[in-house]
């Protein structure tokens, strides 16, 4: 395959990058490498990339999603087989400090692929859409069967947009696209405003830590190498029209047109005082803990109905949560030495 990865910077895309050069296929990765976070670790997993023995086939651009010209010419430069589209702007908090980024990377810079993808013939999308667009639906596990109309903040509206804006393309110019609803991914390289990384970096230097709904939120955390897998698995299955599919009825899930969407997560959901609790055992340390009361934008559970995963791709995340905590701690403490 000859795959272009946007994100390739970012924390998943970093880690997908390096597992398709080495299962031996080839790469262009983009990345605008903006200052949302630390711009030193975005650089650092760049380097990783190009230090690797398979670095031969690839190659990065540094590029906006937005950044229209820039993304037709790279199309027209590159016959793509399959892109992964992993370059977003992330974060549900920061999204209501700063909506305008939003609109721009997830919604203008998503559209720019789209267009790319329908004048190169490529084989498929594969994009990345969130645990975030369940919203207010209370119904768990979560199923992609479920309706997502319903989302409490504007980054998981832009990736609800996100889905239909693939649905149309995909029923207009027949473009094979899956969307992947990833549920709170953590591991080595992980970005330093989620959970894991603020936690370890407080508890490491003796700052308490924002321990938001007093901790009693659930999430299915899902490893970095299980969700790697699972685009991995995805990428070769081309989404074709469901014969099955009943417009009268229609199920969110599937179309008529050749677009399909799956959850990635670790089909388990887990309290935040426990993840917290394996942090610490992890760490050898203890947790100072500011309590607080629910943030906007978030949702008390998270939880992955995986089922059309596992029969589609033949997998299933496994890695325990206390596994994956003590891998990015081994990590976290080597990068930074600490």
């Amino acid at each position: 395959m000859h795959v272009l990865v946007t994100g390739a910077a970012g924390f998943i895309g970093y880690h997908l990058t390096r597992r398709l050069l080495y299962d031996g296929h080839s790469v262009v990765g983009i990345d605008n490498c903006n200052d949302y976070y630390d711009v030193q670790l975005k650089k650092d997993r760049l380097a990783d990339l190009q230090a690797m023995p398979e670095a031969g086939r690839f190659r990065f651009e540094l590029l906006d999603l937005a950044d229209s010209p820039g993304m037709d010419a790279l199309f027209k430069r590159e016959r793509f087989s399959h892109v992964v589209n992993l370059a977003a702007q992330a974060g549900v908090r920061y999204s209501l400090e700063n909506p305008a980024s939003y609109i721009s990377a997830n919604l203008t810079g998503f559209g720019n692929l789209l267009e790319g993808c329908r004048h190169s013939g490529v084989e498929h999308l594969l994009f990345a859409s969130s645990s975030s667009v369940y919203g207010l639906n209370s119904s768990r596990p979560y199923s992609t069967s479920h309706n997502v109309d319903h989302p409490v903040s504007l980054y998981a509206a832009t990736k609800k947009s996100n889905e239909l804006m693939a649905h149309a393309y995909s029923h207009l110019y027949r473009i094979p696209c899956t969307g992947l609803r990833f549920f709170t991914v953590y591991g080595p390289w992980g970005r330093p405003d989620m959970a894991l990384h603020l936690f370890t970096t407080a508890i490491v230097h003796g700052r308490p830590i924002k321990v938001f709904n007093q901790g009693r939120m659930r999430r299915d955390f899902t490893y970095i190498d299980d969700i790697v897998e699972g685009v991995v698995r995805l990428l070769p299955v081309i989404p074709k029209p469901d014969p099955a599919f009943d417009a009268a009825a229609p199920d969110p899930a599937c179309s008529s047109a050749p677009w399909r969407i799956y959850n990635i997560g670790n089909n388990q959901t887990v309290e935040l005082n426990e993840f917290i609790a394996i942090l610490e055992e992890c760490l050898g340390m203890q947790a100072q803990k500011d309590l607080l009361p629910m943030q906007p934008g978030d949702v008390e559970a998270t939880w992955a109905d995986i089922d059309p995963l596992v029969r589609v791709a033949g997998f299933s995340p496994a890695t325990p949560l206390r596994d994956g905590i003590r891998r990015f701690v081994q990590w976290y403490r080597e990068y930074y030495k600490v």
